[in-house]
């Protein structure tokens, strides 16, 4: 996604999360809606726009699609602060919790929710529970900015996040696709995968732009300086990722038009699950974060690392696995399109929860008799 340029905090309760957004952010979900919309119209245009772009392939997937991918990817890559994933944090409670959420709690809540409200759907089924794999690694760092989070826990847990990813997102995959459903006698028609399939999506939609990044960092910070890469550069190439999010959103709408146009309900219960997901991850993570008296910045970098999910990364492997005009990728797109308003709210609720429940230099929790 798209780069802000950081911003001081502001813990007065008249600040305005959205007004902070850059003019792509703050519109992105109408950046969506219009790119949903012109891919409809040039599917209805080329009707012979999918046999066109199976000439041109990488792998199994074609090449516009493998540029528009990549360029979602690198330049929230490039942002990653890789030294500080060595870097002691002097408290690694919200670290810890956040870690254990996301890659223990998340996928099984994903999972379960998708069984639970879309049991007759399974491609659509089994690409929401291909978002619920892998955590957020960029539009994360916007909104834990926004609600005044602790930035230097969001670039950590952001660079731990991105390795993991490249190791255990084919694991998952594959135990949440194929072995899962299987112990516990569910129907796994429209599931057929291998674990190198999905290791194979992972590998060059994440691997490849994961390199590139390190890359791009550490020669911009060696020649170039941190302060030249941080303020100059990345600004930059941050609006690249959105462009690519949007200029993928095209190719995929315009490849499922008659699916959209014809089944619209169906589209729309694949909102469900994921906002149940979002909430809950959301208030289960910070709740937890209060009872444990985190500080108010670290909660919220856990709060918002929980919530979010990485629907490039989920966007990428079901092109590569599934086919790109599969209902697994569509699944995949819908992800953004509920994400981004959702999680705006959240900032306002968190920014909220600072001022009702939070106290004192460190912003720790308020005991109740304190708050009354």
């Amino acid at each position: 996604m798209s780069e802000t340029k950081a911003t001081t905090h502001d813990t007065s309760p008249a600040l305005e999360p959205v007004a902070r957004l850059s003019t792509l952010n703050r519109l992105l979900p109408l950046w969506i809606g219009a790119a949903m919309i012109a891919g409809i119209v040039l599917g209805r245009a080329f009707p012979d726009l999918n046999d066109q772009l199976e000439k041109v392939k990488v792998d199994t997937v074609s090449l516009p699609i493998a540029v528009g991918l990549f360029a979602m990817m690198f330049p929230v890559l490039a942002k990653v602060r890789y030294r500080a994933i060595g870097a002691a944090v002097a408290d690694k409670r919200p670290v810890i919790m956040s870690l254990l959420i996301v890659w223990l709690i998340g996928p099984a809540l994903m999972f379960t929710l998708a069984w639970l409200m879309l049991p007759d759907l399974p491609a659509y089924r089994t690409g929401v529970i291909i978002i619920g794999l892998a955590p957020c690694i960029a539009m994360v760092l916007i909104w834990i900015d926004l609600a005044g989070g602790n930035r230097e826990i969001a670039a950590v847990l952001v660079a731990i996040n991105s390795l993991i990813q490249v190791l255990v997102f084919s694991l998952l995959g594959y135990f949440y696709l194929e072995v899962l459903p299987g112990w516990l006698g569910l129907d796994t028609e429209g599931i057929d995968i291998s674990i190198w399939q999905i290791a194979k999506s992972v590998l060059i939609f994440l691997g490849v732009p994961l390199v590139a990044g390190y890359l791009t960092r550490t020669i911009g910070e060696r020649r170039k300086g941190t302060e030249w890469y941080e303020e100059t550069f990345l600004p930059r190439i941050g609006p690249i990722a959105l462009y690519g999010l949007l200029f993928t959103i095209v190719i995929l709408f315009a490849l499922q038009g008659d699916e959209i146009t014809s089944r619209p309900w169906q589209v729309a219960r694949i909102a469900l699950p994921l906002l149940a997901y979002f909430v809950i991850m959301w208030f289960g993570t910070f709740g937890l974060g209060m009872r444990l008296k985190l500080p108010y910045e670290s909660n919220a970098a856990a709060a918002f690392t929980a919530a979010g999910n990485n629907f490039e990364l989920a966007i990428a492997v079901a092109i590569g696995v599934f086919g790109v005009s599969s209902g697994q990728s569509l699944a995949g797109v819908v992800g953004p399109l509920i994400e981004v308003p959702v999680l705006v709210g959240l900032v306002y609720v968190a920014l909220w929860a600072k001022r009702r429940y939070y106290t004192g230099n460190d912003l720790t929790p308020a005991s109740e008799e304190h708050r009354q």
